[in-house]
Formats: structure tokens, C-alpha cells, sequence
């Protein structure tokens, strides 16, 4: 279980699938980038060019089942885990956790700041690793159906570095939390937001450079991939941007996963193409193409900065909603629990708890503002690579049917699962739209690249 309340707020920096999509728990693969298998001739040559046009994701019913099956597993796996993340903190509460931290903390210091390198350490530890099991049944159902390929030492490994930067980030955003509620106590809520923006896109900024390299190996596309290199400049050069070959990598993505996928991450002197070793080996240049100019789309459209504001705005409401219901929840219940007001370190599972729990009835705001650039991204794809690549609206197709199946992406999905769970539009109707999105044919103009 991660800690909730910090990955809402870092949602500014990491939860914007459009700068970084990992895989969508929906659909199985976020934003799936293909490169050129060994067999791949060139970026006009589609490999799946004899197989029968594609209109519709219609898996076989082998595949459509097992998807199925993983999708509901997956699906009630999130809930249950809020759910349960939700109920370890109401434990803690109760138990007067936090207020014997707090009091370790003041005994050991009565500065502040040693309070703080005590008692928020010791607590988000606490709640990681009351949250394990939910981190391994996560981690199971990805194994059961072969999606992780990952030792269960290699992924404790991972888990435990993970808590290393969560405890280094998160007490650098309680300290901040709590400086600006003892300053002001009726306006932390917007002080905390304005404080915390540079915070996050400083980490945005250091993400590929400093924390990506500590879990995945990252070599130049250029040594490993030359052709691909080549036809990919050609859409950079057709779409009017400027990524120099130094700037684009391959991800040993191969080591912990089965997935296919691609990303743009970062932004100024640390912006990178990154493309999985899997879609490497598992698609093929035209492929990659479609995909790769997706990601540029993101770039060229301003998605990252568009999403990152709207997502900031819809935080300051619910940090707005949060400053409201904790008052009301500590005059009832602050003398019960052992906290002495707000700015009590005390305080702190409660905070967690009312934005954690505002953030995940949020869930289907935030989708859908990522759905709509996800959207926009697959139409700046097929315009960009239109001339370079032939019958893009098949290549792109031929590609999410090929990754909708190896990545167990949900065939038919409701409407409400579609609002709750998806940050992209579903398998089903990408592969319509990608198959039948032809503007030049109707003589009307691209909206994006003329």
C-alpha cells in the first residue's frame, strides 16, 4: 500500500500518464510503444499488412476471457485496498499511534525540525509497512497471469528503495505541511499547494535522471536501435520539434515486465524519449512510429503542462474540502484519538485519511481529464506519421490489438468502470478510432498537422 495522501499530491509530478504512462490498471498497457523486431524491414513496411482489416478490438475468446478474469481480479484488488488503506489509518488512529511517535519525538528534542526527522519517518514506515500485504497481493496477481516477470527478492529490493525516496519526499512535504498550518492556520490549505508545486516539479525534473536509473538500465536508442533512430527523426522533423538523438533511450523494461510501452518524461535539460526493450522486440517499426508520435503529440500539444494545471487545480479543492472535514472530524474526535489540535504531528493519519479519501472519490475527475489528452494524442499520432508511415490506421490498430491481448487489456469494460478506473480511453475504442480516423479522405483538414 503506498502512502495515499502523498501520491494524490504527487500527482502533480507522477500521475500524469501523458508524461510518464505506466501501466493503466484498466487496460494493461498504458500507452504501449512498439519498436522494430529484428524481422522489420522499414518504417513503411507493416508486417501485419496481410492479415485482415482491423475495426474492432475483438480478441479471441481465449484471450477475451483470461483478460476478463484479470481485469475483475484488478479491479476489486484497487478497491479492496483503498479500502484497506483507508481502514489502516482509522486502526491508527484509534490506537493512538501517532501520539506515541509524537511523544518519542518531543522527549528525544524540542526542536521542531528533530521532531519531524523523528516522527514522520517512523510513522509512514509504520503505515508501509502495515501495507504490505496489499503490496504483495498486487504484486501476486501480476505474476498469476504473467505480467511480472520479476523474482520476489528483486521486487523487495524494489519496494524497499521505494520507501527510501517515499520517506525522503514525504517528510520534506510534512515538514512543509506543518510549517505553513503553525503560520497559518485557516489558510494552510493554500499555502501548503503553493508550497508544495516547486517541490514537485523539481522531482519531476530529477525523476529520469536520478530516480528512473535506480530501478531500470538505460542505454541510447542510437547504439542499440540506429534504424529506428533514423525513421523516428523523420516524424520529429514532420511534427516540428527538435529531440536530439542524446536525448532518446532504451529501458531494460524486459527485467521486471512483459508489457510494451513508451514515454516522453522530464522536461528541459532532463525531456527523454524512452522506449521498452519489449516493444523492441515485440513490434515493429511502423509500430513504434504510431506510438512514438503519440508521445510526441503529448509534447507538442502541451498535455504535460495542461494536465498538470488542471490536476493542481482540482488538488486545491480537495486540499479546500480536507482543511474543512479535518476541523469538523478533530472538534468530534481529536480528544478520543490523543491529538491536541492541527498542528499536532498527531494529526498526521488524519490528514491522511481525509485526503486520501477525497482524492479516491476524485478517481473519476482525474481519469477523465487524462482520457481527453490520450485521446487528442492518438489523433496528433496518425497525423504526424501520415506520409511516413503507410495505412497508419492499420499499423496503429494492428498494434493495440497485439498489445491489448498481451497485456490483458479489459475487452469490454462498463461505462462505470470505464469513469473509475481508466486514465485512457479503453482498448475497444481506441482501436475504432485509430481504424477509422482518415480526415484526408473526406477531404477535410488534419486538426494538428496540416
Amino acid at each position: 500500500m503506498t502512502i495515499r495522501f502523498f501520491s494524490t499530491i504527487l500527482l502533480l509530478a507522477a500521475a500524469m500518464p501523458t508524461a510518464q504512462a505506466q501501466a493503466n490498471p484498466a487496460d494493461g498497457s498504458a500507452q504501449g510503444a512498439m519498436a522494430t523486431s529484428s524481422s522489420a524491414t522499414g518504417a513503411t513496411t507493416n508486417t501485419d499488412s496481410t492479415s485482415a482489416p482491423i475495426i474492432e478490438y475483438a480478441p479471441p475468446p481465449a484471450e477475451y476471457a483470461c483478460a476478463k478474469a484479470y481485469s475483475n481480479s484488478k479491479y476489486r484488488h484497487t478497491f479492496i485496498g483503498a479500502f484497506y488503506g483507508f481502514l489502516v489509518l482509522l486502526v491508527l488512529l484509534r490506537w493512538r499511534v501517532s501520539p506515541a511517535y509524537r511523544d518519542l519525538a518531543e522527549r528525544v528534542s524540542s526542536r521542531r525540525f528533530v521532531q519531524l526527522i523523528i516522527f514522520a519517518p517512523l510513522f509512514l514506515l509504520t503505515v508501509a509497512v502495515l501495507g504490505v500485504p496489499s503490496d504483495i497481493w498486487d504484486e501476486s496477481l501480476q505474476r498469476a497471469y504473467g505480467l511480472s516477470v520479476q523474482t520476489w527478492g528483486a521486487w523487495t529490493h524494489d519496494w524497499i528503495l521505494q520507501q527510501v525516496i517515499m520517506v525522503i519526499v514525504a517528510t520534506l512535504l510534512v515538514g512543509v505541511l506543518y510549517f505553513v498550518i503553525r503560520r497559518s492556520p485557516r489558510r494552510w490549505w493554500l499555502y501548503f499547494w503553493i508550497a508544495s508545486l516547486p517541490i514537485l516539479l523539481a522531482l519531476f525534473f530529477l525523476q529520469p535522471i536520478v530516480i528512473d536509473p535506480l530501478f531500470y538500465t538505460f542505454k541510447p536508442l542510437a547504439g542499440a536501435q540506429p534504424v529506428l533512430l533514423a525513421e523516428m527523426q523523420k516524424v520529429v522533423h514532420r511534427g516540428g520539434m527538435e529531440i536530439p538523438p542524446d536525448r532518446m533511450f532504451v529501458m531494460n523494461a524486459s527485467s521486471k515486465t512483459t508489457g510494451m510501452n513508451a514515454y516522453v518524461t522530464g522536461f528541459g535539460a532532463s525531456k527523454r524519449v524512452v522506449v521498452w526493450d519489449n516493444t523492441i522486440a515485440k513490434a515493429t517499426v511502423p509500430e513504434t512510429l504510431c506510438v512514438f508520435g503519440h508521445e510526441m503529440g503529448h509534447y507538442v500539444l502541451l498535455h504535460i503542462p495542461k494536465e498538470i494545471c488542471i490536476d493542481a487545480l482540482i488538488l486545491l479543492f480537495l486540499l479546500y474540502l480536507g482543511y474543512r472535514l479535518v476541523n469538523a472530524m478533530l472538534a468530534r474526535w481529536g480528544v478520543q484519538w490523543g491529538i491536541r489540535d492541527l498542528q499536532d504531528w498527531a494529526s498526521l493519519p488524519l490528514m491522511l485519511f481525509v485526503i486520501t479519501l477525497l482524492a479516491f472519490l476524485a478517481t473519476p475527475a482525474f481519469n477523465g481529464v487524462s482520457r481527453h489528452f490520450e485521446h487528442e494524442a492518438d489523433r496528433y499520432a496518425l497525423e504526424v506519421v501520415h506520409g511516413i508511415v503507410d495505412n497508419p490506421n492499420q499499423v496503429a490498430a494492428h498494434y493495440f490489438e497485439k498489445s491489448g491481448e498481451r497485456n490483458l487489456a479489459d475487452p469490454d469494460p462498463s461505462t462505470f468502470i470505464k469513469i473509475w478506473f481508466f486514465d485512457h480511453p479503453p482498448r475497444p475504442e481506441r482501436v475504432r478510432f485509430v481504424a477509422t480516423y482518415n480526415p484526408w479522405s473526406e477531404g477535410q483538414s488534419p486538426r494538428y498537422v496540416k
